[in-house]
């Protein structure tokens, strides 16, 4: 049986008991054109999709993801049963325009979300330029039921010189959401190592562990309280352990963020072993990523 959330009452001091949510996150950077060459059939759709479900994802993002992959997602999870709305669970946002000699065999490439529930109408915020041919950009949409309640995803660029600007440009819009009340999730391959120094302004100035230090910010990455999995830091989040981060354990660059002030009790990361049964692609590996997958109690 598939479980995406469970209410809980929170009684504040002094306050009427609020209703908080437990939500489970999931999300893959499963590099549709690079390594699964815009296919459809070659395991990763079927993969991605068993583990959405298999896990009880209450969201779930995908970058670098072809459009016809995104439609094969919708019919895949349409199918597992997965949605409780199937006509409005999926959003997707084109990074790189269809063209001929582009990725993707000249369809159009990008980031998407899926929600168990319904999705109010989405944001497709660009970031700063890079340079480079692919636009970057912010997905986010809301619940359709709790308007203030937004799940976003982004890509950022590996281009060093505008890391900088990207990252200060998804931190803003989040801010913004946050100003107008909103509680939002944010998961995507950020292209940083999660002890950059450039995320310092994300990080709560809670996470202050000899593998992550000098933060000043208000958020949380889910994976950064594992005390048995580089504390602060986190798994890696590459498809093969390396020996880059603090810990020396993997590169971790795929993150999910939670606001401190929107977190209701413990919150927790994992990232999953990357699926082998996605034919032509060396040793079966259907992404050079693993999977997130985050549980979090969201007020």
């Amino acid at each position: 049986m598939v479980i995406s959330s469970v209410l809980v009452a929170l009684a504040a001091p002094g306050a009427a008991s609020a209703t908080a949510e437990s939500s489970t996150i999931w999300h893959w950077n499963v590099a549709g054109n690079t390594l699964n060459h815009a296919s459809t059939t070659n395991g990763m759709v079927r993969a991605a999709v068993s583990s959405i479900t298999a896990r009880g994802a209450s969201f779930a993002s995908f970058n670098e993801l072809c459009e016809n992959q995104y439609d094969a997602l919708i019919s895949g999870l349409r199918d597992a049963g997965w949605p409780a709305d199937d006509a409005n669970f999926a959003r997707f946002v084109v990074t790189y325009p269809a063209r001929s000699g582009g990725p993707c065999g000249g369809r159009d490439f990008g980031n998407a979300i899926f929600s168990r529930q319904p999705l109010g109408a989405a944001e497709r915020i660009t970031l700063p330029d890079d340079g480079m041919t692919e636009q970057r950009k912010m997905l986010c949409a809301p619940l359709k039921a709790r308007p203030h309640l937004r799940f976003c995803t982004a890509h950022l660029t590996y281009v060093d010189a505008y890391r900088a600007a990207q990252l200060n440009a998804v931190l803003a819009r989040l801010e913004a959401y946050h100003a107008d009340g909103d509680t939002v999730v944010i998961a995507g391959d950020f292209n940083i190592q999660a002890d950059a120094a450039r995320l310092n302004g994300y990080y709560s100035s809670a996470v202050n562990t000899p593998n992550n230090r000098g933060n000043t910010g208000h958020y949380h990455e889910l994976d950064d309280a594992d005390q048995n999995n580089c504390p602060g830091y986190g798994e890696l989040s590459v498809s093969t352990p390396d020996p880059r981060g603090p810990c020396g354990t993997g590169s971790k660059i795929d993150m999910i963020f939670v606001r401190e002030d929107r977190i209701a009790g413990p919150y927790s990361g994992d990232t999953l072993a990357p699926p082998t049964s996605c034919a032509g692609n060396p040793d079966g590996l259907c992404s050079d990523h693993r999977a997130l997958i985050g549980t979090v109690t969201l007020s």
